[in-house]
């Protein structure tokens, strides 16, 4: 066992050459990885009781169990929330499918999108007793279109548009307002039919199916609408959907929505995509009222740049390290794997070279006293050798007992043996030139 530490500690101090380069290496890997992506990211998510908000915060729970902070913005709605994006104020927006279309080639491009997290139906509350077929009946009726600038209110002008009705025609019945304002106006029978757009689980969609006075009613003509507006769903409502004790809706209805996009800005690290659609599709797996459970997330809208971390996402699920570690550690590992390879390609060269290296630096330990041997040899040779042959041969003693001290591993041991041979042989070739020159100075 000592002969073998002592081996391992030859081995280590004739290749100490080793570890500055490795030093450098792992140096220039640290400082040249990417910085990790953030653990924090602010969200755009309308306005507080609604949809979007209520969505972001069951999102921002999930994400919290990651370590990861979602900070929520509230807005004024989806025209608000890409003009957040577009700014840089948040890095993550629920935008309705459509408003992306409002924006120029050069703003949509410094988006992305992360996936649809769930449909978004158009609800038409009329009053009890109002008749209603097609929306030119609409023209006649106090209505809510949406409150200016919302997506309520995108969407409904797209309907209305496509009838070629135009809402500033009926400034005096039509009112832009929308959410509790004209929830409560319906109610209140100041209104005769109001739009809404949001989940069927949203609190003011559930106080609207209860309330007895109001009643849900049917779009008809839903492929119509498709064919001129494709970021339209269409969306079955089966009988009592919304609410069974009050038989909301009275009969199966058809209507159409947008779908709500998670939209990514310029600012936004593309590596917490895994992370972000995880923990989405956690908070969204048992589904919804209309939405099967596991259909969302999904893949956004042929309009907007999709991340390709996102489409690995949706063709793979999780990065292979994200499937077994925390989202922490598994994106460091998965940076610096990447960049250890080039390293790893750079040291199986060097590590190759330890071998003949380790071998030259030992031989050069017992190779370096043979130059002396060699010049004493010549000197015999040629008949030169001149001075106190003496003290020749006292150095070469002395030589001798330093060789004695050197510390080869035990596969070199016999050539450090020869040495000691060929050094005991110069020595006793010495004493005997000595002997003849003090013979002949005898004579």
């Amino acid at each position: 066992m000592r002969r073998i530490l002592r081996d391992l500690k030859i081995l280590i101090l004739a290749n100490l050459w080793i570890v500055p380069v490795l030093a450098a290496l792992v140096g220039a890997l640290f400082y040249f990885v990417a910085p990790p992506p953030p653990m924090h990211a602010r969200m755009a998510t309308g306005a507080p009781g609604g949809g979007y908000h209520a969505f972001a915060e069951r999102l921002r729970d999930e994400l919290a169990l990651q370590g990861f902070e979602l900070e929520l913005v509230p807005s004024q709605g989806s025209r608000d929330n890409l003009a957040k994006l577009g700014q840089g104020a948040v890095e993550l927006a629920l935008v309705q499918s459509g408003q992306e279309l409002t924006l120029d080639d050069e703003q949509r491009d410094r988006l992305s999108g992360l996936g649809v997290m769930y449909r978004e139906p158009l609800w038409l509350f009329t009053g009890a007793d109002v008749k209603f077929e097609r929306l030119a009946d609409l023209r006649e009726l106090r209505l809510a279109i949406g409150s200016q600038d919302s997506g309520t209110q995108a969407v409904t002008a797209a309907l209305l548009a496509a009838n070629r009705i135009e809402a500033a025609d009926y400034p005096e019945r039509w009112q832009q307002i929308g959410g509790s304002r004209a929830a409560d106006a319906l109610t209140a029978g100041e209104l005769d039919a109001a739009f809404f757009v949001g989940p069927a689980e949203n609190a003011l969609i559930q106080r609207l199916a209860t309330e007895p006075g109001l009643r849900l009613v049917s779009l008809r003509r839903t492929e119509a609408y498709l064919a001129r507006l494709p970021y339209l769903s269409r969306l079955e409502v089966g009988e009592g959907m919304l609410d069974m004790a009050q038989n909301t809706p009275d009969q199966d209805i058809v209507t159409l929505g947008p779908v709500a996009t998670l939209v990514a800005g310029e600012s936004f690290h593309p590596s917490l995509t895994p992370l972000i659609l995880e923990a989405a599709r956690t908070v969204l797996k048992n589904g919804s009222l209309l939405d099967p459970a596991g259909s969302y997330p999904a893949r956004p809208p042929l309009s907007l740049r999709t991340l390709d971390e996102a489409e690995y996402y949706y063709d793979k699920g999780l990065p292979i390290l994200q499937r077994y570690l925390p989202f922490r550690i598994a994106s460091l590992a998965d940076r610096y794997i990447i960049l250890a390879i080039p390293l790893l390609v750079l040291l199986f060269p060097l590590f190759k070279a330890i071998g003949p290296i380790y071998q030259w630096r030992i031989r050069a330990r017992i190779y370096r006293w043979y130059k002396h041997l060699r010049e004493i040899d010549q000197q015999l040779y040629k008949g030169s050798l001149n001075g106190d042959i003496g003290a020749e041969i006292a150095r070469l003693e002395k030589l001798e007992d330093e060789l004695a001290r050197v510390e080869v591993p035990l596969s070199y041991s016999s050539e450090l043996y020869e040495l000691h041979m060929h050094l005991r042989y110069m020595i006793e070739r010495l004493h005997a030139v000595q002997r003849r020159r003090a013979i002949a100075a005898a004579q």
